[in-house]
């Protein structure tokens, strides 16, 4: 297998720098970082990641919807173009 050097990898850098732009290559990066842990979460099978996402979540959502828990649906009998 060769050896990938600082020339390789300089190259490869500016083909994506040509072919994505500027603008998408954070992004990409995000996305492709993103997706290498949840990768090695899932080899090792270590979830707490996920679990501390559940968890600010349940958070977010208790702290949005009150005390009552539940946002009540108000349901016409009739559409409103009729």
């Amino acid at each position: 297998m060769p050896n990938i050097g600082p020339m390789e990898l300089a190259i490869v850098a500016i083909i994506a720098l040509v072919v994505f732009g500027p603008s998408k290559l954070p992004e990409l990066g995000s996305s492709l970082g993103k997706g290498m842990r949840e990768f090695k979460a899932s080899i090792s099978g270590d979830n707490s990641d996920e679990r501390k996402n559940e968890q600010a979540v349940a958070a977010r959502l208790e702290a949005t919807s009150g005390s009552t828990g539940a946002t009540p649906v108000r349901a016409d009998p009739k559409p409103a173009d009729a």
